[in-house]
């Protein structure tokens, strides 16, 4: 047996004893809505279902980071997901994830709630609303931005410095990196002939952070002006063949959805070369030349490629594709050369 499958086990048998001993405290399964996204014929919808205590106030936006990750799942929960004219149920992984693709919704372009709940005998405080963001079929240029260190210093995934930013550092004191705001806002200006229907260059969300961390990021993206969009996280936990899941194939996973999912956008990817992005965008490019319309990286400084991974240059190049690339200490001079990508 691994330790991958010694781990797994004792997570599982560590969440029945609290899922069982919360209950006993008169906890109930409570859903938690991510944000979605999808076209005119199917939305995916992401949940997840956790334990929580009965009339328990909202944390506030400043509460230390460490709280975020303190959760008991609930696996196999049935849950029924309502988005615009189509209901179907589902059932979360026993991680208590749930990701479902709904078709047949007949939602509009523009962003909607969609609604999850338990399948038997649901209750409004057990419920949520999810919004989706439906993309508009005109669109033809989409972004695809990575997070940590890209439009946020967290200096991740070097394992001290990620946990004292994710665990101890109060969640809204969390610094951006300067432009991005300017940067996003003119690519999209570039690509939107009609500012009010800005979901014609829809912006993705792509990163290796934990999805106990959605409701932080989705403040910190709301308070520094960048644009609205889906977050894609991943779960940290042990899986069959590991300790911790692989983040460069989560991000070539959701890179690949988009590009299936939206035939006929080419997409700008924007990361870091504080650790894989380079490399990841570089193979994404060549594999798909036709589906990338640029590449956009911003250069860390040599203190926090150290902080990053131990070195103080990059760990990773990009390979030779033929596809625009910009690269830039920040926002703003990654915006300096804007017209470098189509």
């Amino acid at each position: 047996m691994s330790l991958a499958d010694v781990v797994r086990k004792a997570e599982s048998k560590i969440n029945a004893f609290n899922t069982h001993r919360s209950k006993k405290s008169g906890w109930v399964p409570s859903v938690i809505g991510y944000t979605g996204y999808g076209n005119e014929e199917q939305v995916r919808v992401f949940a997840r279902v956790l334990m929580r205590a009965p009339h328990r106030e909202p944390r506030t936006a400043a509460a230390r980071g460490f709280r975020q990750f303190f959760t008991i799942q609930v696996g196999g929960f049935p849950v029924r997901v309502t988005a615009g004219d189509k209901t179907i149920e589902a059932v979360t992984d026993d991680n208590g994830y749930l990701e479902v693709l709904v078709e047949g919704h007949g939602l509009t372009p523009g962003w909607h709630e969609v609604t999850i709940a338990p399948a038997d005998s649901p209750t409004e405080e057990q419920s949520a609303s999810a919004e989706v963001l439906i993309i508009d079929p005109s669109a033809k240029v989409g972004i695809v931005s990575d997070i940590d260190d890209t439009v946020i210093v967290t200096m991740l995934p070097r394992a001290l410095i990620a946990a004292y930013n994710s665990w101890f550092v109060r969640t809204d004191s969390r610094k951006a990196v300067p432009g991005f705001s300017d940067f996003y806002a003119e690519l999209r200006r570039r690509h939107t002939p009609n500012r009010h229907t800005l979901t014609q260059t829809p912006v993705f969300y792509l990163s290796t952070g934990a999805w106990n961390t959605f409701g932080t990021l989705r403040r910190f993206l709301q308070a520094n002006a960048l644009p609205k969009g889906p977050l894609l996280l991943t779960d940290w936990g042990p899986t069959p063949t590991g300790l911790f899941r692989s983040g460069q194939e989560h991000k070539r996973v959701q890179l690949r959805n988009l590009f299936i999912d939206f035939p006929d956008i080419r997409w700008v990817l924007v990361g870091d070369d504080g650790q894989h992005d380079p490399l990841i965008y570089g193979q994404i490019a060549a594999e798909h030349p036709d589906r990338v319309a640029g590449i956009a990286i911003r250069n860390l400084t040599p203190s926090e490629h150290i902080l990053s991974h131990g070195t103080t240059f990059p760990i990773d190049r990009l390979e030779r594709t033929h596809v625009p690339l910009i690269e830039g200490a920040d926002g703003y001079e990654l915006l300096k050369q804007i017209d470098k990508l189509p």
